[in-house]
């Protein structure tokens, strides 16, 4: 029996917990846009009951929760989906670079960077370095 790679596994669960939290913007408002650092239009459009809001938010949801599929599956799961090697690879490397974008801005765009940049960019950069350590560990395997 094949075990399931752990760090993928905690990659699919970080994802899902980013997912869930989503659903949590969705169901407590533009407060919750707010606090999770949504910009200024995306608050304002939420508390005017706009629908763009909703439908980037359940965007992000379905993204966020295909990707913890692809994390289970590369892990080693129970599930087959369809470009298995490669979606995992790109999942892995936009996490990374979300990560790491605020550097160029730091430092080449001498913008001001709000604490919500930061913080998403440190969760981005441990969900891709998750995510690559997982994948190297099951890269024969994919």
């Amino acid at each position: 029996m094949n075990v399931p790679n752990p760090l993928l596994i905690a990659a699919a669960f970080l994802s899902g917990i980013a997912a869930l939290l989503h659903v949590g913007i969705l169901l407590f408002g533009p407060s919750w846009y707010r606090f999770f650092g949504a910009g200024k239009r995306m608050v304002n459009l939420a508390e005017t009951g706009s629908w763009i809001p909703t439908f980037v938010t359940l965007c992000i949801i379905a993204v966020l929760s295909t990707w913890a599929l692809y994390a289970v599956a590369a892990a080693g799961g129970v599930i087959d989906l369809p470009l298995q090697k490669l979606a995992p690879i790109i999942i892995t490397a936009i996490y990374l670079l979300r990560g790491v974008a605020v550097l160029p801005a730091l430092a080449l765009l001498h913008k001001k960077i709000t604490p919500f940049w930061l913080w998403s960019s440190a969760i981005c950069t441990l969900y891709g370095v998750v995510h690559l350590a997982g994948l190297l560990q099951r890269w024969s395997a994919l």
